[in-house]
């Protein structure tokens, strides 16, 4: 039983996966107004929204352009208690086919696979805090759009530089109930001197903290493995904002029965787009990137990661400054 919880949930992570089915796989987008506090802070990469009322329209929308969503929890990596608030890092899976016209234009009939993690505060059986981020360059490549193009369209669609949706940096926040940072496990500790590590340059790290044959799920929805190919990914992360300052803004690490050690970071890169990486020509655009990492650990180190950030919401950043 957790205090101030439905009984029908007998722990964090059934709470998630539960309301997550409940509310969108059940179409029952009425009991946001009970799971969800209604003036909630929502952040995500492209936005910042407060309230349920947003959460409720945009649900909407999104089903009517993919009437078939599925969303497939694939793990949820949580900190807290009961009494004093909980923090679930909720990795998503979701698949869905575009069938109907929407954000992403006509209808394509096209199958989507992506990524979200969705980092969530609950207490009293109440998300009353959001940070959301979805691998929206997943989705938008699968459609056959370049994430830069899609960026541009949206600028556009929005009515232009002047006019368009701010992508959410922290001068915008509104801060929440939640003030927590995580725990103090040290999977999450090791995890998050890893990534530390990675972004100081120091990317012999990844040979020594990483399994060989390590899986690795990056933005883009790009799957790959082994040590090249991490390499290769916070390379061009990190050549592209090379004096951005890194933080650490959550950490969790858990050791859970029938689990493998595990961690949840979100992490956050602010500075200029000054250096040649993932993100083309350096353009001293001031951009802020929310991402969120979730990773497993076994004898030989690293041998899962997920890391999840919004390709489009940094292009748009970068399109912002260039007009």
């Amino acid at each position: 039983m957790m205090k101030g919880f439905d009984n029908k949930f007998k722990n964090l992570p059934d709470y998630i996966l539960g309301i997550t089915q409940e509310i969108w796989e059940q179409r029952d987008l009425a009991t946001l107004h009970d799971y969800y506090a209604e003036h909630i802070p929502v952040r995500s990469p492209g936005s910042m929204v407060i309230g349920n009322q947003h959460v409720i329209a945009a649900t909407m929308a999104t089903l009517a352009e993919f009437p078939d969503r599925q969303l497939l929890g694939e793990d949820v990596i949580w900190s807290g208690s009961p009494e004093d608030g909980m923090l679930s890092s909720h990795r998503i899976l979701t698949t869905a086919t575009h069938l109907g016209d929407g954000v992403y234009g006509k209808a394509s009939g096209k199958a989507l696979k992506y990524r979200v993690i969705a980092d969530c505060h609950a207490k009293n059986n109440q998300i009353d805090d959001e940070w959301l981020i979805r691998d929206q360059g997943a989705v938008v490549r699968q459609l056959g759009i370049d994430p830069k193009e899609y960026a541009a369209d949206l600028i556009a669609q929005e009515g232009g530089l002047n006019y368009c949706v701010q992508p959410f940096t922290p001068a915008i926040d509104v801060p929440g109930p939640y003030k927590g940072k995580g725990n103090d496990n040290e999977f999450g500790q090791q995890y998050a001197d890893l990534i530390r590590r990675i972004m100081s340059a120091e990317m012999s790290c990844i040979k020594a903290e990483y399994d060989r044959a390590c899986q690795l799920e990056h933005p883009g929805g790009v799957s790959s493995h082994s040590w090249d190919s991490a390499e290769r990914f916070w390379m061009g992360l990190r050549a592209s904002f090379p004096s951005a300052e890194l933080t650490i803004d959550h950490q969790i690490g858990r050791q859970d029965p029938m689990m493998p050690p595990r961690a949840a970071i979100r992490f956050s890169l602010q500075g200029k787009h000054d250096g040649w990486g993932s993100f083309g020509q350096p353009t001293g655009a001031d951009v802020y990137i929310m991402a969120a990492a979730h990773a497993e650990f076994g004898p030989n180190g690293l041998r899962r990661e997920f890391v999840v950030f919004d390709e489009t919401a940094v292009w748009k950043q970068i399109l912002m400054h260039t007009g």
